[in-house]
């Protein structure tokens, strides 16, 4: 059952980035194949800001560790060229995220100053690198994004955002097991913006390890809005909640956002199990989380 399970889920994996590669593509004009090569020298040059952004996407896309790149990539975070109707910097957010994935954490510093940029988008990609990075070293800067509490995190008039990325803030905070911020994320269970909540609840989960948060994930699921739903979903699978694999499964929105949500807590649990005397033993709860997901695949 574990290999079969384990095949499975890496047949999924595999149809995803297809999925996920091929769509990309569609969104440019040529939906080019690059080398790494052309994918630097795309992002270097001046006169093609489409070419810049994508291959900007496809550095991160295909995890290019190579010094010149993430080089490139840093220098696109300066970029003053590519700018959005309402001023943001498009370029910007798509090198935040590409540095996030590669997994330098000689970038950090660049990516905290980042924090402090005026496009909302780039503060939030940056926040989301800064999770994915794993440094502790940021989280002073991220605490100091909560200033104000829940009475400051107010929606922007005429945006479609908040005055700071809390989401991508409290999430990171709960990743990089900052526990010092636990006071300061639990009054965001009760802000107005229901993501904000989950962002909390998932947060707050993984800082107290207390099932209480993890249930009200559970809760969220059983929503009226789907993009919610999606929202719970993606919060149960970082934490891990083994007790949501039914109800993951039983949710009205996509299967593969669900195996997706699933995978993380198979993921948590086989981490578990890799720490243990006989990780080779099947808990009848990791057995039944395996049935689900063969049950969506």
């Amino acid at each position: 059952m574990l290999n079969q399970i384990i095949d499975s889920t890496m047949r999924f994996n595999l149809e995803q980035n297809f999925e996920s590669e091929s769509s990309a593509n569609q969104a440019f004009a040529d939906g080019e194949s690059l080398t790494v090569e052309q994918a630097i020298a795309n992002l270097q040059q001046r006169q093609d800001l489409g070419q810049r952004y994508y291959a900007a996407w496809w550095l991160g896309r295909f995890r290019v560790c190579e010094p010149a790149a993430i080089d490139a990539l840093l220098a696109a975070l300066a970029d003053e060229a590519d700018r959005a109707p309402d001023g943001g910097y498009p370029l910007r957010r798509n090198a935040a995220k590409a540095l996030g994935k590669l997994g330098d954490c000689r970038v950090v510093p660049v990516l905290i100053q980042c924090l402090d940029c005026s496009d909302y988008y780039v503060r939030e990609s940056a926040a989301q690198a800064l999770e994915m990075l794993g440094d502790p070293v940021c989280i002073p800067v991220l605490l100091k994004l909560l200033d104000g509490g829940v009475a400051a995190a107010k929606q922007v008039p005429g945006k479609p955002h908040l005055v700071q990325p809390y989401e991508a803030v409290i999430e990171a905070l709960g990743t990089l097991g900052a526990s010092e911020a636990i006071a300061l994320i639990e009054p965001f269970l009760e802000h107005f913006a229901e993501k904000v909540q989950y962002a909390a609840a998932r947060a707050m989960y993984q800082l107290t390890g207390n099932p209480v948060y993890g249930e009200r994930l559970i809760q969220a699921l059983q929503g009226d809005d789907l993009q919610l739903r999606r929202s719970a979903l993606m919060d149960l699978g970082a934490i891990g909640y083994l007790r949501a694999g039914e109800a993951i499964a039983e949710t009205l929105a996509e299967n593969s956002l669900k195996l997706i949500s699933l995978k993380g807590l198979l993921e948590h649990q086989l981490k578990i199990k890799n720490n243990c005397t006989d990780p080779l033993t099947l808990s009848d709860e990791l057995t039944d989380l395996m049935k689900l997901m063969d049950k969506l695949l």
